[in-house]
């Protein structure tokens, strides 16, 4: 099993859903940097289920970080943080324990683990890891912030409804950057997170769920990150953006809208602003040639509807090797791609911190 990503900076994942604990281990940082505490609580906070939208599954989260931090600071050794898991509901999982759920890891899992995976939760490859991921992305988040660089995204669509674009001027996008910081719905207009949630709650009422569509901002990355051909920023990015639970597709910039357009179109024009390069339009998303040209890095990431659903599926049960009809109890979640909002931003802080550490060398972070 791969579970270590990065080259500078890296981050391993252990730990299953409903075991002891789960956590990250995050090698190759600078010495001295800031470590907050109560930031990560919050961005934990973030990815909680809250309300009737979520599962009702009460994740505490009260991390420890037990190695690699001392007086608040980074010291440049292996930082390792530890989630305890609770409220867990493992006999809601043992009666179906052969039947794969359509949509979920199961099958795949047993076919690769002959049966040895923990099924409880979905495992090692439930979205309950993921805390792990937006622990140990808070202080990458902190770090880049400090170098002037902010990561954030909204739901740009969700159950039909649409939210509207982020800003296409770099003031009004930190401004709406600002605005979403420490939402847990993270819309730019109320309205639309308004008939969003009311789209999701009548799917959950029918016994069903929705997905929706993530779009990101990355302001003030400086230009020149990414390395041609196979560790391209876009490249690097994705390879990240779909090890998150339930994404099936990223673009970046107007993304598969491109290959509609003429080249007259597509290709952002060159100019000189007081003293730097930028594009006057930003269709490709702030890369070009896989390496950031200094603008705006924006891409948007789909995610599919939650597959745990409460209505009869067609299956197999591969311990009788048969086919079979599955009827799910237990607690899940209609949508996910709210909660899932503050774990693309760890992860794509995480990207950036490496291939930062990888263009200006792993003390730059610190700086």
């Amino acid at each position: 099993m791969k579970n270590t990503f990065g080259s500078s900076v890296a981050v391993t994942l252990f730990g299953e859903s409903h075991g002891e604990a789960i956590g990250a281990v995050l090698d190759g940082l600078a010495p001295g940097i800031p470590v907050d505490e109560g930031f990560i609580a919050a961005q934990l906070d973030l990815r909680r289920p809250f309300g009737k939208i979520s599962t009702p599954r009460q994740e505490s989260d009260p991390f420890r970080i037990v190695s690699g931090c001392f007086n608040g600071k980074t010291t440049g050794t292996p930082l390792t943080i530890l989630i305890p898991n609770g409220d867990t509901k493992s006999k809601d999982y043992s009666k179906t324990k052969d039947l794969a759920r359509p949509g979920h890891a199961d099958l795949s899992a047993q076919l690769k683990y002959h049966g040895y995976q923990d099924f409880r939760g979905g495992g090692h490859f439930s979205g309950r890891i993921t805390a792990a991921l937006v622990a140990a992305g808070a202080i990458a988040l902190s770090a880049l912030e400090k170098k002037g660089i902010a990561i954030r995204s909204h739901i740009r669509a969700c159950a039909g409804v649409e939210d509207r674009a982020f800003a296409p001027d770099e003031k009004g996008l930190r401004a709406d950057i600002a605005a979403l910081r420490g939402s847990r719905f993270p819309v730019l207009e109320q309205a639309a997170a308004e008939a969003m949630q009311k789209r999701i709650l009548e799917a959950a009422e029918e016994h069903d769920s929705v997905g929706g569509i993530l779009e990101t901002a990355v302001c003030g990355l400086p230009a020149g990150v990414g390395e041609p051909w196979f560790d391209t920023l876009e490249s690097v990015l994705s390879h990240m953006l779909f090890a998150v639970p339930a994404v099936k597709g990223v673009e970046f910039g107007d993304g598969f809208a491109l290959a509609g357009m003429r080249g007259s179109q597509a290709n952002d024009p060159f100019r000189v602003e007081n003293g730097r390069y930028i594009t006057t339009t930003n269709r490709n998303g702030g890369i070009n040639g896989g390496i950031s040209n200094g603008m705006p890095v924006l891409f948007r990431c789909a995610f599919k509807p939650t597959p745990s659903i409460f209505r009869e599926q067609e299956t197999v049960d591969f311990a009788k090797e048969e086919n079979a009809t599955l009827a799910l109890e237990g607690r899940h979640d209609p949508v996910i791609v709210h909660r899932a909002a503050v774990v693309v931003d760890s992860v794509t802080a995480l990207v950036l911190c490496d291939m930062l550490a990888l263009r200006f060398g792993t003390d730059w972070l610190a700086e």
